[in-house]
């Protein structure tokens, strides 16, 4: 496994778990040497499940993914998957939410920090409760770390990837985020 390149990984789906489906993932490598993000797995992705239900889930709305681009999408499948898990260790943003999907599917991942966790305690955005901070947003992250440089999240995968591997390398060059 290498340790001078990881794997970030974004999905998204039709919801939450136990009932969510994946509709699609994307994964980049970060090379920690000098920054370079490539994208490395990029599919949308239709589960069994996925049927005409899903048709109004959030990601349908707040994306320009289409409920039939994904019923049009390849069936998931773990086995193109896996071999990126085998060859790199990885993370991703808010990593409980996308490892506990992939996990479910079987994926066996050698897990890394995540870096939203890690990002509280520098981004040091107002919590609930005084004295707390809360959990940064991507989008919150990424004005904290590059000011002169608009973003919006897309919600889509690889996109998504690119951009928070972008906020890894930047804990990785501040000591933070380590492999």
């Amino acid at each position: 496994m290498k340790k001078d390149q990881i794997a970030i990984v974004d999905i998204e789906t039709t919801g939450f778990m136990p009932h969510g489906l994946i509709v699609e993932i994307g994964i980049v490598k970060l090379n920690l040497n000098d920054g370079h993000v490539s994208i490395l797995y990029d599919s949308l992705v239709r589960e069994e499940k996925f049927a005409e239900e899903h048709k109004e889930s959030w990601i349908f709305g707040h994306s320009d993914l289409k409920y039939e681009d994904v019923i049009d999408a390849p069936p998931f499948d773990a086995s193109a998957i896996q071999p990126i898990f085998d060859e790199f260790p990885a993370t991703a943003y808010n990593k409980k939410f996308d490892f506990t999907f992939l996990r479910s599917r079987q994926l066996k991942i050698s897990e890394l920090d995540c870096p939203m966790l890690l990002s509280t305690n520098v981004c040091k955005l107002p919590g609930k409760y005084r004295g707390s901070f809360k959990r940064p947003t991507v989008e919150e992250a990424w004005r904290f770390f590059f000011k002169d440089d608009p973003y919006i999240e897309k919600h889509r995968g690889a996109d998504d990837a690119e951009h928070e591997a972008r906020i890894v390398y930047e804990l990785y060059k501040r000591d933070i985020f380590r492999v």
